[in-house]
């Protein structure tokens, strides 16, 4: 890899942290994608899923089609942030770092077109819009991008920071959490804050379902298993001397895969009218967001950490055994339909937690990310010459 190639992407994920774009809005930052994808060689499709862009490589020797991916969209954050590319728009920011995966992605597509004569089959690579709860994945997938040519295997990535800089890390199986978002709206009889008897307190009942959720998750999901309820929201009436008629809660709930999800969210609907029934109470329960646990395929991550170690990505590669996050991703669904990996690189030890107004992304972890991901491609598509 050349200093100048380097310099280059650390200009552009600069460029991109300073011009940050929301969910299904990366228009500018597809155009920027589509047109160094053009300049490298690449068949370029636009306005997938709204804002994504596909670019394929056809090597014209027959082999497996590999697919990469990464994430465009940013969130809606004020920058706390001081530096000369912080974010130009108002209470939008790259605080997730997706700004980073971008640059990566056109580093590699650089590289992997660069060793192309010594490849085989196709390269497709996926920039995608709406990771951040628009499920941009889903979305992408169905519109075709695993097909025609159809993908045999998926790669991404994420940058973690509490991690030291330039580790590159994966975990086979469950690696990420699945995360389903529920909101419960409890229905009572308004009344009087002095006659509580004449009402059916919906803030009362509210709170008791606080605490048996996290019964659910304490006393039915086994311990041996990763699994999380949150009570993100809890809504009623501001009047001191009423009782409301309605509360309404919100839900976040995590788990590692679909029997440690059933233990949470099947226990959902029973706990709630229980709680309603003694008191002539009603309840309405809304399924508003669903991520699946992103679980990578154990051969694919073994050579995906064989590859980063043949081909020395960075002087710490690790395949790990334990959940490194209960954060979730919409890459699972990638990974419902194709088997792949989805692989980590630390951000640094010192670097501010995601989705934080002070976060930033370390352009020092740009080469082994992205040498990464041609490290797996070369080991795919490897063109054995006679």
């Amino acid at each position: 890899m050349k200093n100048t190639q380097l310099e280059h992407t650390i200009s552009t994920r600069r460029q991109l942290h300073r011009h940050p774009e929301l969910k299904f809005e990366e228009f500018d930052t597809a155009a920027l994608v589509a047109e160094r994808l053009r300049a490298l060689g690449y068949q370029v499709t636009t306005g997938v899923a709204v804002t994504g862009v596909v670019g394929l490589l056809d090597t014209g020797r027959p082999g497996p089609v590999i697919g990469l991916r990464a994430d465009m969209d940013a969130l809606p954050i004020t920058e706390a942030n001081d530096f000369e590319h912080k974010s130009q728009r108002p209470g939008c920011m790259h605080a997730c770092g997706h700004d980073g995966h971008t640059a990566t992605m056109l580093l590699a597509a650089e590289l992997i077109m660069e060793a192309r004569d010594s490849l085989c089959g196709m390269v497709k690579i996926l920039f995608q819009p709406g990771e951040e709860g628009g499920n941009g994945a889903e979305v992408m997938i169905k519109e075709g991008v695993l097909e025609n040519p159809r993908v045999d295997a998926i790669f991404g990535y994420h940058n973690r920071p509490g991690f030291e800089a330039g580790l590159v890390f994966a975990k086979a199986g469950p690696a990420m959490a699945g995360s389903d978002t529920y909101a419960v709206t409890l229905i009572g009889k308004s009344g009087h804050a002095a006659m509580p008897h004449l009402a059916v307190d919906p803030i009362y009942l509210g709170s008791c379902l606080v605490q048996q959720l996290q019964g659910i998750a304490g006393r039915v999901k086994s311990p041996l298993q990763s699994g999380v309820i949150t009570v993100s929201s809890f809504e009623a009436s501001s009047s001191a001397n009423v009782i409301p008629g309605e509360a309404r809660l919100l839900l976040n709930i995590r788990n590692d895969r679909p029997d440690t999800r059933n233990q949470l969210v099947g226990r959902l609907d029973t706990l709630i009218a229980g709680i309603c029934a003694p008191y002539d109470a009603d309840y309405r329960l809304e399924h508003v967001h669903h991520v699946p646990p992103l679980v990578n395929d154990t051969g694919w991550t073994r050579r995906l950490i064989d590859a980063a170690h043949r081909h020395q990505v960075s002087e710490q590669i690790e395949q790990i055994d334990y959940m490194p996050t209960m954060g979730s991703e919409d890459f699972a669904f990638y990974l419902e339909q194709v088997p792949g990996c989805f692989f980590f690189v630390g951000n640094g030890m010192d670097s501010a937690y995601l989705h934080n107004s002070h976060y930033e992304f370390n352009d020092d972890i740009l080469a082994s990310a992205a040498k990464t991901f041609l490290a797996i491609t070369k080991e795919m598509l490897a063109f054995n010459q006679p």
